[in-house]
């Protein structure tokens, strides 16, 4: 599990209640049925409006991936595909496919079995980038999710401040019931602001995170097995992954150990 996605959660929640007790209020004063009816109902159905139902049932279920560890570690898919080279340079291209048994990512397992099938370099590439840009299309459209209901979220929240502050107004014969009335109505706007600061927006970003990793990653799988179809040596070739990398995590990645 991710724990610092879980815990920015825990910690916002955390600030808010604070916010509220500190001065004296109780939560239960902060909750109001109809504000959250209107708030959180009118955003989704906005969202709903905006997706196929398809994407809307994937962009929920998607919340989960965020309190995932992240699996793709670069450094281990450079020293797995120096391994990869080592295997071609000393028995073929062909050993490759036995090799590929071993290797449980489907994208990287789909180029292998390409190069031994002798496949063009150049088409290799081609497959490999459009299954990449498809990849990326999917991940927008979840990431779109997320930025529609931030977006919508303070939206509804404000369309429930009007209706409450229209309620209000049309009873002010009783002056006592204005305070408590006009807070009622400031209730959605609170929730819409949290709907899309503590919820969305987050969200959004650690996914866009998650994409960009997994794109370099994938980018990383295409560039070495295109170089171990070249047969370029697989010194040349950890160094060349390499430059993928940030400066601070290149000397994590292990020896190829290619020949000379």
């Amino acid at each position: 599990m991710d724990i610092a996605s879980l815990l920015g959660l825990i910690l916002g929640m955390v600030m808010v209640v604070f916010g509220i007790i500190s001065n004296g209020a109780s939560i239960p004063g902060y909750i109001d049925p109809a504000s959250v009816i209107i708030t959180v109902g009118g955003s989704v159905a906005g969202v709903l409006a905006s997706h196929k139902l398809k994407d809307f049932v994937g962009g929920f279920k998607s919340m989960a991936l965020i309190f995932k560890e992240d699996v793709m570690d670069a450094g281990a898919v450079i020293s797995n595909i120096i391994n990869l080279a080592n295997v071609a340079r000393k028995e073929g291209l062909l050993a490759l496919e036995e090799a590929s048994g071993e290797i449980e990512d489907p994208f990287l397992k789909k180029g292998i079995m390409l190069v031994v099938d002798g496949t063009d370099a150049e088409l290799v590439r081609g497959i490999l980038e459009t299954e990449l840009v498809c990849l990326e299309d999917r991940h927008k459209k979840v990431i779109g999710f997320w930025e529609k209901w931030a977006e919508l979220g303070p939206a509804w929240g404000m369309i429930g401040t009007l209706i409450g502050l229209v309620n209000m107004l049309n009873n002010m014969e009783d002056a006592a019931a204005i305070g408590p009335a006009m807070a009622v109505a400031l209730l959605t706007t609170l929730y819409g602001s949290m709907i899309a600061n503590w919820l969305c927006i987050p969200t959004a970003s650690k996914m866009k995170i998650n994409n960009d990793l997994e794109v370099i990653v994938k980018e990383v799988m295409v560039e070495g097995l295109l170089s171990i179809q070249a047969g370029e040596n697989p010194r040349v070739i950890e160094e060349k992954l390499k430059s993928f990398l940030s400066p601070a995590v290149r000397n994590d990645v292990g020896d190829g150990g290619g020949e000379e």
